[in-house]
């Protein structure tokens, strides 16, 4: 089953999702997240060892939330040599295209984030 379709309209219309790694966070944080051919993703900007990502990569559930919906999610690290890598990034460069983003947009398409992007599932359980 893939997301609700007024998720991907939040994509289009806002610059941050929320986010939540793993079951036991109780704060969501936000992100930049892109869909690429109804795939949904988010790429680590900070890199570090104990973050959204990290706890995807450690039980590979979370949550996302756009408005004041919440929706569970599967994650799953994408490999740096995936051939979607280049989609996801030019939707980073398209989608953050504003002046005061245009900084962060390019940075997060450099080839040190490839390794910190993950694909997101939609999921009925948590």
């Amino acid at each position: 089953m893939g997301f609700p379709e007024d998720f991907y309209s939040h994509l289009k219309n806002y610059n941050y999702t929320e986010i939540k790694g793993g079951s036991e966070r109780k704060t969501f944080l936000e992100i930049w997240v892109v869909s690429v051919n109804n795939r949904v993703f988010a790429r680590s900007w900070n890199k570090s060892a104990r973050s959204w990502f990290t706890a995807f990569l450690e039980t590979g559930v979370g949550q996302l939330k756009y408005g004041k919906k919440i929706i569970n999610v599967k994650g799953k690290k994408l490999g740096a040599t995936a051939q979607i890598q280049k989609e996801i990034n030019q939707a980073y460069i398209e989608r953050y295209n504003q002046k005061e983003n245009i900084f962060y947009s390019e940075g997060i398409t450099q080839p040190e984030y490839l390794n910190y992007t993950m694909e997101f599932f939609y999921s009925e359980k948590k």
